[in-house]
C-alpha cells in the first residue's frame, strides 16, 4: 500500500488505512451485517501453526515455573469485509465474515517480520509473503485476528473530548495517546445471538475502562472502519456522547475504582471544538506519541460533531478541514 493512502494530518503521518467512512455519515447497527460459523476455524498455514505451538509450549513452561504467562482465549479472524450502499438513501452497508481463532494464533501471526523456512515463501518474512503489494483487506484471514472497538468519548455536560494515554504495562503502544477507550473483540465476551457484537464491545470498553455503565445515557454511533497496516489490525471507530456526564463526574467515578485502571496512565479532557482538538493532536507533546489509528478516530469524531452542530455533512467536514489548514501551515 502506498504511503499516500495512509491517514495523515500535516506532518503527523500514520500507518492507518481508512477503509470506510469519514465521520459524516454513521453506519447504523441495522446496516452492519455480521456472519460467523463457529464450527469452521480459520485456515492457518502449517509453519504458522508450528509458531503457535512454540508459543503454547512456552506459556505452559512459564505456568509450571509459577511465572507470569499469557492466557489463550477465543478470538475472531476477519475473512472478508465488503461495503455496499442502500438503494434509497445510499447509506453504507458493511458486511463482515468472521471465523473462529484464538489468542495464540494471533500472537503467532503477529510475527510479521519472522522469516518462513519452508514452502513457496521460504526466505521471505510473513509480511513480505502475505502482505507486501497486496490489498490489506483481501489477505488471508489468519493474519486478521485482531479487531478493536475504538471509542471517542464526548461529555455532554461540559462538551469535552476525552483522550487516553496507554500505560507502560500494556502489551502494545505503551505510552502512546489513543482512543478514549478500546477493546479487542473477544470470543468470551462479545458474542450476541451467535455472532460477534461490535457495538457490545464498544459498550464494554466504556464500562471497563471509563466506568460508564449500562444505566448511563449514551449516544453511540459507528463512524468508520480502518486498519493499522503496520500490525495488520482492524479497528471500528465509534463516537460516544454522554449527555449526563462531564469531566468532574467521570474523574470522581475513577477515584472510586475502574475495572481496567492499569490500561491508562493519563486522561486529558479537551474542549470539543475543531481548533482545540486539532491543536492538541498536533502539539509537540502528543504529535510523535500516537497509536496508528488514534488520530483518524478523533478526526472522524470531530467531523461527526461538527456535522451535527451545523446540520450539514459537507459543512461539518469543511469546518474540520479548515481547522486542519490553520494548524498545519508550514508543515
Amino acid at each position: 500500500m502506498h504511503d499516500q493512502e495512509l491517514f495523515r494530518i500535516g506532518s503527523l503521518h500514520t500507518t492507518c488505512y481508512v477503509y470506510e467512512g469519514d465521520g459524516t455519515r454513521p453506519i447504523s447497527e441495522r446496516n452492519l451485517r455480521i456472519y460467523f460459523e463457529a464450527a469452521d476455524p480459520v485456515y492457518v498455514p502449517e509453519e504458522v501453526r508450528r509458531w503457535r505451538q512454540e508459543i503454547e509450549d512456552e506459556q505452559h513452561t512459564r505456568a509450571v515455573a509459577g511465572r507470569d504467562r499469557r492466557w489463550n482465549h477465543p478470538r475472531f479472524a476477519v475473512e472478508t469485509v465488503a461495503v455496499t450502499r442502500s438503494d434509497d438513501r445510499e447509506d453504507p452497508i458493511v458486511e463482515i465474515r468472521f471465523s473462529p481463532t484464538d489468542y495464540f494464533t494471533f500472537l503467532a501471526a503477529q510475527q510479521l517480520d519472522r522469516r518462513l523456512e519452508e514452502g513457496e515463501g521460504a526466505g521471505k518474512t510473513l509480511r513480505e509473503h502475505y502482505l507486501d503489494g497486496r490489498n490489506p483487506v483481501l489477505v488471508n484471514g489468519f493474519l486478521s485476528a485482531s479487531f478493536g472497538a475504538n471509542v471517542a468519548v464526548v461529555t455532554g455536560r461540559d462538551q469535552k473530548m476525552l483522550f487516553s494515554r496507554r500505560s507502560a504495562t500494556v502489551g502494545g503502544n505503551a505510552g502512546n495517546w489513543n482512543s478514549s477507550a478500546n477493546e479487542g473483540l473477544s470470543g468470551e465476551h462479545d458474542l450476541k445471538d451467535g455472532v460477534p457484537d461490535l457495538f457490545g464491545a464498544a459498550r464494554r470498553a466504556l464500562r471497563e475502562e471509563l466506568a460508564v455503565h449500562e444505566g448511563d445515557a449514551c449516544e453511540l454511533e459507528l463512524l468508520s472502519f480502518a486498519m493499522d497496516t503496520e500490525r495488520h489490525q482492524w479497528a471500528a471507530f465509534f463516537l460516544a456522547v454522554l449527555p449526563d456526564l462531564g469531566e468532574e463526574r467521570l474523574r470522581g467515578r475513577w477515584s472510586r475504582g475502574i475495572d481496567d485502571r492499569w490500561e491508562h496512565s493519563e486522561f486529558r479532557f479537551v474542549p470539543a471544538e475543531a481548533d482545540e482538538v486539532i491543536a492538541f493532536m498536533l502539539s509537540p507533546e502528543t504529535r510523535g506519541h500516537w497509536t496508528a489509528c488514534g488520530p483518524a478516530l478523533f478526526q472522524h469524531a470531530l467531523v461527526r460533531l461538527m456535522t451535527q452542530r451545523l446540520g450539514n455533512a459537507g459543512k461539518g467536514r469543511l469546518a474540520v478541514e479548515k481547522a486542519i489548514d490553520r494548524h498545519t501551515q508550514g508543515d
